[in-house]
């Protein structure tokens, strides 16, 4: 196997550990390039281990990027969403079971913006690639002791975005067939019963497609704030059902191309939590998986 194949093997772990260090896809397919650059630029032979030596160089570069990528999503226009990234053929790895997809969703992605970017490294690599501490200290040039403490910190500061409430797949396509129903359909009545009194609508525009600068919180702003924006999205549009991120999502096509996603979550009271991404920019990886898709399909 010559170093560009043995590269390609590796490049579907590598590209998930990006997202789950960035929470952009287009940041992560610039991350894993980088990362072969780095890889073309090694002697053959000279690594004995390729995998965690991709790890570890493709680490510190995200660690790198995460840096500037702070400051920029400081600056972002309304709610930063992650990328949506279509995970049914196993673009992220397996979503089998609940620990799996809690580690790539939304709410847990965005929590992992308030983490240092070591905390960020530490519990992608324990929790989403099974690193044992020392491994992680390896990685990050830290001690075992601080490694530990590191992703102690992150678990913390994690702990409110992690799912504690479990469906059924079968579940989640049916809540998420009604609430489209009722949100494009304008049944204000029928929308309030499937959302939480609690519940917060995140709409992802970035300046580039029309959204809430802020949060809509509660259950009557969030309907209202909802039917007004899915008659938009219905209007001559085409509609489908995906998986993102390991959970079922709604996509809006408009003149060939993808111009809205959504996908919500789940608590005991309803619907807690909907995420919406409108910025075209980020609905661009996305776009490309389903087109492929589509046209293997």
């Amino acid at each position: 196997m010559d170093t560009a194949q043995e590269f390609e093997a590796h490049r579907p772990r590598l590209f998930s550990l990006a997202y789950r260090m960035l929470g952009s896809a287009a940041e992560a397919e610039d991350a894993v390039q980088d990362a072969y650059l780095r890889w073309h630029g090694v002697e053959p032979g000279q690594v004995a281990a390729p995998g965690p030596w991709l790890a570890k160089v493709l680490t510190n570069l995200c660690l790198n990027r995460l840096t500037s990528a702070r400051v920029q999503r400081e600056e972002y226009f309304g709610p930063w969403i992650p990328e949506p990234v279509g995970t049914g053929a196993g673009a992220l790895g397996p979503m089998e079971t609940a620990e799996q997809r809690d580690s790539v969703s939304f709410a847990v992605l965005t929590m992992m913006e308030r983490l240092s970017p070591p905390e960020r490294a530490a519990v992608v690599l324990r929790d989403a690639f099974d690193y044992s501490h020392r491994d992680i200290a390896g990685v990050l040039d830290c001690s075992e002791a601080n490694a530990r403490q590191l992703y102690r910190r992150a678990q913390q500061h994690l702990a409110d975005g992690r799912t504690r409430f479990t469906t059924s797949r079968e579940q989640d396509d049916e809540l998420l067939a009604r609430f489209l129903a009722a949100a494009s359909g304008g049944a204000m009545a029928q929308l309030e019963q499937l959302l939480s009194d609690q519940v917060v609508v995140w709409s992802d525009g970035g300046g580039k497609a029309s959204a809430s600068s802020r949060p809509v919180a509660g259950r009557d702003n969030a309907a209202r704030f909802l039917v007004g924006l899915f008659s938009r999205w219905v209007n001559g549009a085409q509609i489908g059902f995906t998986e993102t991120n390991g959970v079922p999502a709604v996509v809006s096509w408009a003149d060939g191309e993808l111009s809205a996603f959504g996908a919500l979550e789940l608590g005991e009271g309803g619907i807690t939590g909907v995420r919406l991404v409108l910025n075209p920019d980020k609905l661009a990886f996305l776009a490309t998986q389903l087109r492929e898709l589509s046209q293997n399909g």
